[in-house]
């Protein structure tokens, strides 16, 4: 995979450049290991140092899914696997407009909270519990922290019974679940 290339093909078009390819219609065999590692909070490293470019990781998280094999970079005729530490992407925004919670991720993926992109409660590699949500091609995004907060801010406890509620929001028609709370620490009897 040559990066030089593939980025002196998007020079001069940005939109072109983070323009997401069709990786669902590319099928090459695996070429091997990349030694590229994306790290908890998001950022990139090529053996063992973090990319000096950020042009570079914005092109190539177009080039990743997620295959049977892992996490991969695809092109029409080659295909890499890297190492992931927790999930590829982190959502860095998040906005409640027409009804729904929408999110942008470091590399501006915009995604609606929705049936099709529900929000779950995963355990990161230090097991906290922590939203994320899926994106494209089988990659997900793991909240930033301000972000879930902004998320709890705005939530609200629905009883489940046991003395305990559960603290979620509303988005696009659908609830969904950001955690589960005592009863006592919202000041509800239990």
């Amino acid at each position: 995979m040559n990066i030089d290339r593939l980025l002196q093909q998007g020079s001069g078009d940005e939109e072109r450049a983070g323009t997401i390819p069709p990786l669902d219609d590319w099928h090459p065999a695996l070429s091997g290991d990349m030694n590229i590692v994306i790290h908890a909070d998001g950022s990139w490293s090529h053996e063992g140092q973090p990319f000096a470019r950020p042009k570079v990781a914005r092109l190539l998280a177009t080039l990743l899914r997620l295959d049977d094999e892992g996490y991969c970079l695809v092109t029409p005729m080659e295909r890499w696997r890297i190492k992931v530490e927790d999930l590829p992407l982190v959502a860095v925004e998040a906005d409640f407009r027409d009804g729904a919670w929408w999110f942008i991720t470091q590399f501006d993926d915009v995604v609606r909270l929705d049936a099709k992109h529900p929000l779950s409660i995963t355990l990161t590699p230090q097991d906290e519990a922590v939203p994320q949500l899926p994106v494209r091609f089988g990659l997900a995004a793991r909240l930033h922290r301000n972000v879930y907060y902004q998320l709890v801010e705005a939530a609200e406890a629905r009883e489940i019974g046991n003395g305990k509620s559960e603290l979620g929001l509303e988005s696009a028609g659908q609830w969904f679940v950001l955690g589960q709370i005592d009863n006592e620490l919202i000041g509800e009897a239990p």
